[in-house]
């Protein structure tokens, strides 16, 4: 738009003592393109002390300073400001950056203007360039847009007067594979930042009235016709004139796919828990009130799951003594699991099974839990009691039975591959022997500790020295093999025996 005056004639130097104080630049110019006159504020966003530094007309001004704009494509002849008004054109708000000739990099951004004023018939009297110091403005914002595009949270600006995206980083561009040109210049409805947004209704009242946008999840349109969850939050900001809304996002895809697994894990152990054929349970570590039973614990037990599920094993006195109960979920809380225990389960008619239980801490639904598996050896525990049984009977009449025969009668129990022979305690030390003895007689590594005045983890490391010796893994292996030989208390029974000349 080109402001005019019209009607009496001004005199120059009424008019140049009227904009001599005024902030913004002033820049008269001839219709025969001499620089006239120029106020304080003109020179100084040049650089300049006094008029003639701007040079004699419009010629000389563009040899003595160099113009660009803002994209960095300089200003040919006839484009520079002073050019357009002496040729007539009317423009406002044309945004330019200023250097003195030879200086590498710009020293001032004009905001620039025309104004002409005519005399009483109409024809041009002065051309007037009105001039704005936008330096501290465009510094402020290439400082926010370098910060923009660097910020690895994903990011757009959205302008309100249109509602369409004026900016789009780097981040915002990795997070959904869009490239810059296919959201720049689309509307906030069009790319739908707050698609299936619970409180989306909220979300376009605040924009519409350039107010906050509160955090909300949100189903982030991609380019391939995918959605990814996301929280979309947005702040009215101001970009020169503009009013504008800053709208970030934080990816929420791996939490949902964490969430995706976590629920997929959970219904696999769930019916791995209901199919397993043996005995099983879950409890809080806090109480050990049981949370849930398998059929087969409900089968072996006889309880009804409403009869145990909220209770704990104390309450409905699962195991036969208090002591069994202590130790084990001490050992849990200590150690946070064991394996291959032997304890004896009270049934709800009183009857008791001897079984092996292993335990072990796990996560549901982000609370600490135990599950137990149990496994019934009753019948074995009877069968290796007989052959104990019978070998012992066997040693008292017999004492001249050698050794050989011993592991002749110990392998009719549990016959080896061809070519090969059970390992004897032969290369045991005495106090392996004796750590041993205890394990036979159903002792946990605690009770051997106090007995034999050790720290439990020296029994512990004796056990798995022993496991190692005699090639079993679990405790109830052991136990069979001592037996089976013989090894049972702090002294073996061959230890017991007469020795014969």
């Amino acid at each position: 738009m080109v402001e005019t005056l019209t009607g009496q004639k001004v005199e120059r130097q009424q008019l140049q003592h009227i904009i001599g104080g005024l902030t913004e630049g002033v820049i008269l110019i001839d219709p025969d393109q001499t620089i006239a006159w120029a106020n304080d504020a003109a020179l100084r966003m040049h650089g300049a002390v006094e008029i003639g530094d701007l040079g004699r007309d419009v010629d000389e001004y563009r040899h003595r300073y160099q113009l660009r704009y803002r994209n960095n494509h300089p200003l040919d002849q006839g484009a520079y400001p002073a050019d357009r008004v002496v040729a007539g054109e009317m423009f406002t708000d044309v945004v330019v950056e200023v250097a003195r000739f030879g200086s590498a990099e710009p020293e001032w951004v004009h905001r620039v203007r025309s104004l002409v004023l005519v005399d009483a018939d109409g024809n041009p009297d002065c051309l007037v360039l009105i001039v704005t110091d936008a330096t501290d403005e465009m510094q402020a914002i290439e400082r926010f847009e370098r910060a923009f595009n660097a910020n690895p949270a994903p990011a757009l600006i959205c302008r309100i007067s249109d509602l369409r995206f004026i900016r789009v980083n780097q981040g915002f561009m990795d997070m959904t594979g869009y490239a810059r040109e296919t959201v720049v210049g689309r509307s906030v409805y069009d790319l739908d930042v707050m698609a299936g947004a619970d409180k989306r209704e909220i979300g376009k009242e605040r924009l519409a009235a350039w107010a906050t946008v509160p955090q909300m999840e949100a189903s982030l349109p991609l380019p391939g016709g995918e959605t990814k969850l996301v929280i979309v939050a947005g702040q009215p900001i101001e970009m020169g004139d503009e009013r504008c809304m800053l709208f970030t996002f934080a990816d929420l895809e791996p939490r949902r796919k964490a969430e995706s697994a976590l629920r997929n894990s959970e219904e696999k152990f769930a019916k791995t828990f209901r199919l397993a054929p043996v005995p099983m349970k879950v409890c809080t570590l806090d109480g050990f009130r049981i949370l849930d039973v398998n059929e087969a614990f409900l089968k072996e037990t006889g309880w009804s799951i409403e009869e145990v599920v909220g209770r704990s094993a104390a309450e409905i006195e699962l195991w036969d003594t208090d002591a069994t109960r202590r130790r084990q979920e001490r050992e849990l809380v200590e150690t946070g699991g064991f394996r291959g225990h032997e304890a004896k389960l009270k049934k709800k008619d009183g009857s008791i099974a001897d079984c092996l239980v292993s335990a072990e801490t796990i996560k549901i639904g982000g609370e600490v839990c135990v599950l137990d598996v149990f496994q019934d050896i009753t019948v074995r525990k009877t069968s290796e009691l007989e052959l104990v049984k019978a070998i012992e009977e066997a040693l008292s009449d017999t004492s001249w039975l050698s050794r050989s025969v011993m592991e002749k009668l110990a392998n009719m129990r549990s016959p080896q591959p061809d070519g090969t022979r059970k390992a004897s305690g032969v290369d045991l030390t005495d106090k392996e022997r004796q750590v041993l003895g205890f394990i036979s007689q159903g002792l946990d590594d605690g009770e051997i500790a106090g007995l034999l005045f050790l720290s439990r983890n020296t029994v512990r490391n004796h056990v798995q020295r022993i496991y190692a010796k005699i090639d079993v893994h679990r405790r109830s292996e052991a136990i069979v093999w001592a037996r089976e030989r013989g090894i049972v208390g702090s002294q073996t029974q061959q230890e017991r025996r007469p020795r014969t000349r």
